[in-house]
């Protein structure tokens, strides 16, 4: 059997006396699509940012490509670079263009040759379907259009993994399908990815394994097919009735 690129093994994470995760255990295999699913307040959040680095654990490992992610000696930059991640707020810099902030980080962080970084940025936005828009200013595209030069931003460092934290949240609907469409295209060229989404149709048909959690754990798991019509507990099925 081959090690899953990311092992998530009994993680505890609490803030105050809050336990936002309690025991949160799973493995994703390299080029496997994950989603995970919830109430608000669930830990799923959390769980991203944890597999980051972004938030210290209490307890567990996070292993991601025979790595544990919490050992203290690791560089969090060698991380970073392995295991992207796109949150709700696009978080660009205002003052620049979509290329400039697709280029920065490899250019002023990892310092790659300058060329060479604008040559993979300006098909990046061309593979996020942005062609043109290599000169507009975040003020000038709308908040799915952002939001996909927040993804192209992130490939820009070449990782292995993707996380993508409620992307589609607060976007207006009809901008949704675009950036859900980039993430599809990411998907079935084989990127690894772990999504938090409340698009339980999108889930449905790109996860290979859905995660649904409540109150910091894992209540149920499985196939999206099994998952969504045949969910055995309570908890899921109430969930599930609410928002299909």
């Amino acid at each position: 059997m081959t090690e899953p690129l990311i092992r998530i093994q009994d993680i505890h994470k609490s803030f105050a006396k809050v336990e936002v995760l309690s025991g949160i255990s799973m493995d994703v295999a390299k080029g496997e699509v994950v989603c995970v699913i919830g109430p608000s307040g669930s830990g799923k959040s959390t769980l991203l940012r944890c597999v980051n680095a972004l938030v210290p654990i209490d307890k567990g490992s996070i292993v991601v490509d025979g790595q544990e992610v919490h050992d203290p000696k690791l560089d969090k930059l060698a991380l970073r670079r392995k295991v992207g991640m796109v949150f709700q707020q696009y978080n660009l810099f205002p003052h620049k263009t979509a290329l400039e902030n697709v280029m920065m980080a490899p250019v002023h962080v990892l310092k790659q040759d300058k060329k060479e970084v604008e040559a993979r940025a300006r098909g990046l936005i061309k593979k996020v379907r942005l062609e043109g828009k290599e000169s507009s200013y975040p003020g000038e595209l709308s908040g799915g259009q952002q939001q996909r030069v927040a993804i192209a931003r992130s490939l820009a460092m070449q990782p292995e993994v993707m996380l993508f934290d409620e992307v589609t949240a607060a976007l207006d609907p009809e901008t949704v399908k675009e950036v859900l469409l980039a993430i599809r295209e990411l998907a079935e060229e084989g990127m690894t990815c772990m999504i938090v989404t409340h698009e339980m149709g999108f889930a449905r048909e790109i996860a290979g394994h859905v995660y649904f959690t409540d109150r910091g754990v894992i209540v149920e798991h499985g196939p999206p097919k099994e998952f969504f019509s045949g969910a055995k507990d309570p908890r899921t099925r109430q969930f599930l009735s609410q928002i299909l």
